[in-house]
């Protein structure tokens, strides 16, 4: 049986929000089997549990933002992209205030702290949710058009295409493809940093935006090159980041998917209008599980020792 997974033990860790600039308490906590990832404000009396879902992302300027009532917490995308990654399907996470820390940018914090806390199988079914049939969300049209669609496929792939008309971004590679039975998350994928361009900031901040960005969680970008001193971590990092993005923003789905992604210029909002069009047809989807784990798909089959190999 393909089961489903916790982690260990607890782990903490402490960061700055990305967008408020606030320093924030991260607490990873095991959960029981079907719990799924819940978000807990803790900082707030009562405390307010957020289950991830598609239908909690209220917001979606520059991050997912799960909402409840009043309570939100922001930029769920990267752990929820590291969660997926690596398998977990339950988990508690606790922070004290209302962003999740941007700790480098990436996903590889939050690999670190998961690979720390160890791994948990569990006694119950991992449920997957396959697709049966195209389900595609458009927006605007021409040199404008964005697009993302899920496609029918036995395994977990992405196909991504960013276009930004920016010196740095397009002397790189602008389309890059993962498929998860041929390549691994912790290396191929976790390390992709988020990007912003200076020229940006002002307006940003303006809006409540990227006050706690800086050199040490983002690649930052003049208006023709890349002003951090190190570089890029991956020839094509950028492209390579939004794939790291619509891992975590899928994963707001509630389980690990069976499916081709694929993506013209999408982000976080175009992201979760595809999951709630999935979710809107019961025909384009059914929910499985693998008894036998020759029956299951390799790439899932092959997730637990191919990752957690690495830690």
């Amino acid at each position: 049986m393909l089961k489903q997974r916790t982690i260990k033990e607890l782990v903490r860790a402490t960061g700055v929000g990305l967008h408020s600039g606030r320093k924030v308490e991260l607490t990873l906590r095991p959960a029981g089997p079907d719990t799924g990832i819940v978000f807990r404000r803790v900082d707030l009396d009562p405390i307010v549990s957020i289950p991830s879902s598609a239908h909690v992302v209220g917001d979606t300027r520059m991050a997912s933002v799960l909402i409840k009532d009043d309570a939100r917490v922001s930029t769920v995308e990267h752990v929820m992209s590291a969660c997926a990654g690596l398998g977990i399907d339950n988990l508690v996470i606790d922070v004290t205030a209302e962003e999740i820390p941007i700790m480098d940018g990436s996903a590889s914090s939050f690999v670190f702290l998961l690979q720390q806390a160890g791994v948990q199988e569990q006694p119950s079914a991992r449920k997957f949710i396959r697709v049966l049939k195209d389900v595609e969300v458009r927006q605007g049209s021409g040199a404008s058009e964005k697009w993302a669609r899920l496609s029918p496929h036995n395994g977990y792939k992405l196909d991504f295409f960013i276009e930004f008309n920016h010196p740095a971004v397009d002397g790189t590679m602008q389309r890059a493809s993962v498929d998860f039975g041929d390549i691994t998350y912790v290396r191929d994928v976790a390390r992709a940093r988020t990007f912003g361009f200076m020229q940006d900031v002002e307006s940003l901040r303006g809006m409540g935006l990227a006050r706690g960005g800086s050199f040490e969680n983002a690649i930052v970008m003049d208006e023709y090159r890349i002003l951090n001193a190190d570089g890029l971590r991956y020839e094509d990092e950028f492209v390579r980041h939004k794939i790291l993005d619509a891992i975590g923003d899928l994963y707001l789905v509630g389980h690990p998917l069976l499916a081709s992604y694929t993506a013209h210029k999408s982000g976080h909002a175009l992201n979760n209008d595809l999951l709630r069009a999935l979710l809107a047809q019961p025909d384009s989807y059914e929910i499985v599980s693998f008894d036998a784990l020759d029956t299951a798909p390799p790439s899932y089959v092959k997730q637990m020792t191919r990752e957690w190999a690495q830690s």
